[in-house]
């Protein structure tokens, strides 16, 4: 039977975005909504939690420990743990004023991909991807519009990119850049889009993915009280069910990567809601014996 444990009780709006540092033995994460970045160190249980200038929705591990990428709601930016410092790095659709920075990811080769997000009535598909590359230049991707980004990973040889709009109720994969130099014909980056897993008959929506070793994605599914990982070919693998009805966003760490982390949420839960679950916006931890993750891509800029 699998465990689910309840390892920080924070109570968060819109937990999202965790991540493990094998480095440091920390976890990270943020609370969207209340401009906040939290740590939580295994070994110490010390848990810690900086204020954000704005919105903090995602964020990526650099070749400097002391050092993250911050997707802000406006910009992406640096933030020094030991000065607590954000040095603002480039602007993000700044022509649109109802979008902000969402889900993102480091792709096998070290760029920060992440995507957008509307919260414009109409619910019209104008957020776009985008990679910042190692030399600090930004990008748009060539994928169709979406209204949530989300569900951005990528398999363990780098040749394929997952990504979803929420709102769509499917996950889509296309090619990418496999780490694979020996391949006598590339693949051409973006082409063969492609619908991976269809959501419609499941009770979530999808949000944050991660990648096991194996090459397995696992998914948080918002709405479904349930973690979901697709095998490599898109069929439903396994359910773990989670006691909180908003589950955001999944990552691998812990000793020897065995242990899954789902960050919560208890965003628009009313109050008799949270009285069925109180551990609403809390962070937990899942031990696996038969899975084991990847180490998080490290932005190499």
């Amino acid at each position: 039977m699998t465990t689910v444990k309840l390892l920080v009780d924070g109570k968060h709006l819109l937990g999202e975005g965790v991540l493990w540092c094998e480095r440091s033995g920390r976890l990270l994460w943020t609370d969207i909504l209340a401009s906040r970045l939290w740590c939580h160190t295994l070994a110490s249980g010390e848990t810690q939690s900086w204020a954000m200038p704005e919105m903090l929705a995602t964020f990526a591990l650099t070749l400097d420990d002391d050092r993250l990428l911050l997707g802000l709601a406006s910009q992406l930016a640096w933030f020094h743990f030991s000065s607590g410092q954000v040095t603002p790095i480039v602007a993000v659709e700044a022509d649109l004023h109802t979008t902000r920075i969402n889900d993102g990811r480091c792709d096998r080769q070290g760029r920060f991909v992440f995507g957008t997000k509307s919260d414009a009535a109409d619910r019209a598909p104008n957020c776009s991807f985008y990679r910042l590359n190692t030399d600090l230049t930004l990008e748009r991707l060539p994928l169709s519009p979406v209204v949530i980004s989300n569900s951005i990973c990528f398999s363990p040889d780098g040749a394929t990119m997952y990504y979803c709009d929420t709102i769509s109720n499917t996950i889509r994969c296309c090619d990418y850049e496999s780490l694979d130099k020996t391949v006598p014909v590339p693949v051409v980056a973006f082409n063969n889009d492609r619908l991976f897993a269809d959501l419609h008959d499941q009770p979530g929506s999808p949000d944050g993915s991660t990648i096991d070793s194996q090459g397995g994605l696992w998914n948080a599914q918002w709405g479904g009280y349930r973690v979901v990982r697709f095998a490599p070919d898109g069929r439903i693998d396994r359910i773990i069910a989670i006691p909180v009805s908003q589950p955001s966003c999944v990552a691998f760490g812990g000793t020897g990567l065995s242990t899954l982390f789902v960050t919560t949420a208890r965003e628009d839960l009313s109050e008799l809601a949270l009285e069925s679950e109180p551990q609403a916006g809390g962070v937990f931890s899942i031990p696996l014996t038969d899975v084991r993750g990847l180490p998080e891509g490290r932005f190499q800029g």
